[in-house]
């Protein structure tokens, strides 16, 4: 059974930083393209960052320079490192998965070509 299990997550203040993690099972992590997206309250999800097929990083422009995406083949496991945390970061956050012969490029930021989906985390910036 393919599953991606989140951890991380909380309550952080204004520019602290945070680490999301994303272990998958029935899947080698490393062989897919994979993302991270969030849905703040009353807002649309959105792509935060991805790794494409050409193993490829994407950021949003909200996001770019403070955060970053990186996976661990050994442990299979997808990270989302966040600095500098702004209040706007306030939101759920779900990792993603998708087979490398899906998306292409840039497309790895679009929410509706993943197949697998964590659970999500709560991430929420406050003083």
């Amino acid at each position: 059974q393919l599953q991606l299990v989140q951890s991380g997550g909380g309550l952080v203040q204004p520019g602290g930083s945070l680490r999301l993690s994303c272990v998958a099972s029935g899947f080698t992590l490393d062989d897919y393209v994979v993302g991270w997206f969030r849905q703040g309250p009353g807002k649309e999800r959105e792509g935060v960052s991805c790794i494409s097929e050409a193993r490829d990083a994407y950021y949003s422009a909200s996001v770019r320079g403070r955060f970053t995406i990186s996976r661990d083949k050994v442990q299979n496991t997808l990270y989302l490192q966040m600095n500098d945390l702004i209040p706007g970061d306030t939101a759920d956050y779900f990792c993603a998965a998708s087979p490398p012969a899906g998306p292409r490029g840039h497309e790895c930021m679009g929410s509706w070509v993943y197949d697998y989906w964590g659970q999500g985390a709560q991430v929420t910036v406050s003083s």
